[in-house]
């Protein structure tokens, strides 16, 4: 088993989704994993410490899990079938002992970020998949920032309002800021939405 963390999340463009790059502690083996723009901005919001005002999808699962007094033990992308990868999480429960749940990989980074769980990444799946030296970002075109990422929602007026919530929220705790990067996100994302 390999541990890993998120490095960045990089368009992709021939899939005209993004990669989410784990890099393994200690070395330069990352392994790129292709997700939609919707999972890519779950993702970005929990790395850059976003916490929406109402629970999103992954929210909703660690809170069922939470009530059920189960602990997340720790995520593994485990293998790997016709260029798809699968990934488990690894639930304890005291009623009914260790369980795994199979996931996309992309919930279970985002789950694993929301409750900084370990990711790891099996032998066989960094073996098959892994690539080295990464950095030279020669092997995904274009790396995207988790602001930018924020903005290209593809429901923009969704994204507004749940931003809004956020600011709100950002505000009443006096997490002045986050309240900045959210208001100048609310006006991109407004100005990029208005007709010219």
């Amino acid at each position: 088993m390999n541990l890993v963390e998120v490095k960045r999340i990089s368009y992709y463009p021939p899939s005209k989704g993004y990669a989410v790059l784990l890099q393994e502690k200690d070395t330069n083996r990352s392994l790129p994993i292709i997700v939609g723009s919707n999972e890519a901005q779950a993702i970005a919001l929990y790395l850059e410490g976003v916490d929406m005002p109402r629970p999103m999808t992954h929210d909703l699962l660690i809170n069922v899990l939470d009530l059920l007094e189960s602990d997340i033990k720790q995520v593994t992308i485990a293998r790997m079938k016709n260029g798809t990868f699968f990934a488990e999480i690894e639930v304890s429960n005291s009623q009914v002992g260790d369980i795994m749940i199979d996931s996309r990989p992309s919930d279970a980074i985002a789950v694993a970020l929301r409750t900084m769980t370990p990711i790891y990444v099996s032998d066989e799946v960094m073996e098959r998949a892994g690539i080295d030296n990464l950095s030279t970002g020669s092997e995904i075109a274009e790396t995207v920032s988790s602001d930018e990422l924020l903005k290209e929602t593809a429901d923009e007026g969704s994204a507004i309002e749940n931003l809004a919530e956020a600011l709100e929220k950002a505000i009443s705790e006096e997490e002045y800021e986050v309240a900045a990067r959210l208001r100048d996100r609310i006006k991109q994302l407004e100005k990029k939405s208005t007709p010219q």
